[in-house]
């Protein structure tokens, strides 16, 4: 099969059919370039996806990103990254294997064709060159024989005429041999050219043009070799990268199956627990009474059993605020030093009448300067917690405990790195000892000093945060095994939301209690035989002892300062507003949390000069 035998009369459709090959090439060398820039706009979309869900540095989303759900959720973030990679990696293997291959391809054929078919022309137009030749030497021919023909019938036509001299006669007859002869001339002339035409024609059909055409055909097929060629390493671009896309997506299947839910409950738990107790239950308010406040069996009808009395409102405890805090909010972070959100002033008055729970809990949700000091109270917190104090004594007991725990390993890594770095000195000064012209041995001894404070001074930071540390760790199983009542302070995480909420409370008309209204209220309540009971100054019993599990400032009036474990004596039990009423001598007494101190309750102990040291023991 050979285009040079079965197609010689099929210049022209040739030559139209290898420009199409030629146009079939380019335009796929066009495709590919698209479906490059296509991989290459697909791989900056997922990184631009990728990048846009990474968590920011410093920000309060790297925190979230500790458990199981959310580090499996960045780990596809990553693969989807290394994805986009390998899509980038097609396109830079198509560019360079078929687009740049098949661009200088296409350029070397399109010369190769132009010079096949110069070749072709050339050879038709010198078999054409040829055939003129051989047509007029035909016509040439036909014409002398013809006029060879005529010359003859002249001379004929002379000779047969008597009345023509003889000399016409001779001359014509000298002209027909004449015409005769041209007439062989041209025929041989004519027999020589055809014989020349017919060996041209020949080699023309049966060399020149199936030597051409047979090149035609070979590049053609070169062409569609080429182009198969093209496409397969087009399909093998990408069969190349489909392990490692396979094993991106492997990787973000195996950060799903690594998702587990146990443990991200468990890292909630670890991050929040505070370590506290939940509130006991709620007491029995008896408002058949409206006259009177609720009184513990322990603190003031042992008092009216002994013939005490407590002090009156209008004298000792006179112009004090009583402290309203409800006793099912959540127990307060223990600071190191911080007051209560609700400012306590003093005692109660006796004939200050309760009001009912839902009447307080709507004038609170309904008062907005209370909502006033929410926001500021937060505003507070915040601030702390961003800066808190160095051992963390403004946090719960567990999320101190983890946080000291934190400071001392750093502290140890440090110390560890210090102590490398002295390793490596001393191996340099002992180096430059042996060899003194590697270096002076007591350039070295300074920093050697310098290390060896670093230490000393990390190692008093570690003893320092271990005492915190197991200070924490001895509290919190006796606070497990003894539980208790926790109060509803938990606003009192910082004493600047306290001094506003207290302003605040002040100026609202939600029945909070000032000084003139508790004035006012004991002016307009009758005098009964229940008031005569606080005419006395003579100071209330003891009814127990406490230990100050934390350290209390009591910058209101009304509280008092603790220092944590001091021991304390209890006067008047927490009556479900939060605040338990003690005495740290004849002169010194006051309200603390509930939440702040340890109550040991001991209804027989009545000597109010007790030593507090006997008692501690």
């Amino acid at each position: 099969m050979s285009w040079g035998t079965e197609l010689w009369d099929q210049f022209d459709n040739l030559e139209k059919h290898t420009q199409s090959g030629i146009d079939v090439l380019e335009k796929y060398i066009k495709f590919v370039k698209e479906r490059t820039e296509i991989e290459l706009s697909y791989a900056k979309q997922l990184r631009n996806l990728s990048k846009k869900y990474q968590p920011k540095k410093n920000s309060k989303e790297e925190e979230e990103y500790r458990y199981t759900s959310t580090r499996a959720f960045l780990a596809t973030l990553n693969e989807m990254n290394d994805y986009a990679g390998q899509h980038e990696v097609i396109s830079e293997n198509m560019t360079s294997l078929i687009t740049a291959e098949l661009t200088r391809y296409v350029q070397e054929l399109k010369q190769e064709r132009k010079s096949h078919f110069h070749d072709g022309r050339k050879a038709q137009q010198h078999i054409e060159t040829c055939w003129k030749q051989l047509e007029a030497s035909k016509r040439r021919f036909e014409r002398d024989c013809k006029e060879a023909d005529r010359a003859q019938q002249y001379f004929e036509k002379m000779d047969a005429d008597i009345n023509v001299t003889k000399a016409d006669v001779e001359k014509a007859r000298q002209q027909a041999q004449l015409r005769h002869q041209m007439a062989e001339d041209s025929k041989a002339e004519y027999s020589s050219t055809l014989q020349k035409f017919n060996s041209e024609q020949h080699e023309h059909y049966y060399t020149h043009i199936p030597n051409i055409f047979q090149k035609i055909q070979e590049m053609e097929e070169r062409r569609i070799v080429r182009i198969g060629e093209s496409m397969k390493t087009f399909a093998e671009v990408d069969r190349q990268v489909i392990p490692i896309i396979g094993k991106c997506l492997d990787e973000i299947t195996k950060a799903a199956e690594s998702v587990d839910h146990k443990n991200d409950s468990q890292m909630v738990i670890e991050a929040f627990k505070s370590g506290f107790e939940p509130p006991g239950d709620v007491d029995f308010e008896d408002f058949t009474q409206p006259m009177k406040r609720t009184v513990s069996e322990s603190s003031l009808s042992n008092s009216r059993g002994d013939g005490k009395s407590e002090p009156k409102f209008g004298s000792k405890s006179k112009g004090k605020l009583w402290p309203f805090i409800k006793k099912n909010k959540p127990p307060p972070p223990p600071p190191a030093s911080a007051s209560p959100s609700a400012v306590p002033n003093g005692p109660q008055s006796p004939k200050q009448q309760k009001e009912p729970l839902s009447h307080r809990f709507n004038e609170f949700m309904t008062s907005k300067p209370k909502i006033h000091c929410f926001r500021s109270l937060k505003r507070g917190l915040s601030l702390k917690l961003g800066a808190g104090p160095e051992d963390f004594s403004n946090l719960p007991p567990e999320q101190r405990r983890k946080k000291l725990q934190q400071k001392v390993d750093e502290l140890n890594r440090d110390i560890q790195k210090e102590m490398d770095s002295r390793d490596a000195l001393t191996k340099m000064k002992d180096v430059y000892i042996k060899n003194p012209q590697m270096g002076d041995a007591a350039s070295v001894d300074l920093r050697l000093a310098e290390l060896g404070q670093n230490i000393d001074k990390l190692r008093l930071e570690v003893q320092k945060f271990e005492g915190w540390l197991a200070e924490v760790e001895g509290r919190l199983p006796a606070r497990l095994e003894q539980p208790r009542r926790q109060s509803g302070v938990y606003e009192a995480q910082n004493a600047s939301g306290v001094n506003s909420c207290a302003q605040d409370r002040e100026s609202s008309p939600d029945g909070s209690y000032t000084e003139e209204q508790s004035q006012e209220t004991e002016m307009k309540v009758p005098a009964t035989d229940f008031d005569d009971e606080f005419d006395d100054e003579e100071p209330l019993p003891t009814i127990g002892t406490c230990k100050a599990l934390y350290t209390f400032e009591g910058q209101n009036e009304g509280t008092i300062s603790v220092a944590e474990g001091e021991m304390l004596y209890v006067i008047e039990e927490d009556k479900g507003d939060g605040w338990t009423r003690i005495r740290r001598n004849e002169d010194e007494e006051g309200y603390v949390p509930t939440s702040y101190v340890e109550v040991y309750l001991d209804k027989n102990a009545k000597d109010v000069h007790k030593p507090l040291q006997k008692i501690s023991e």
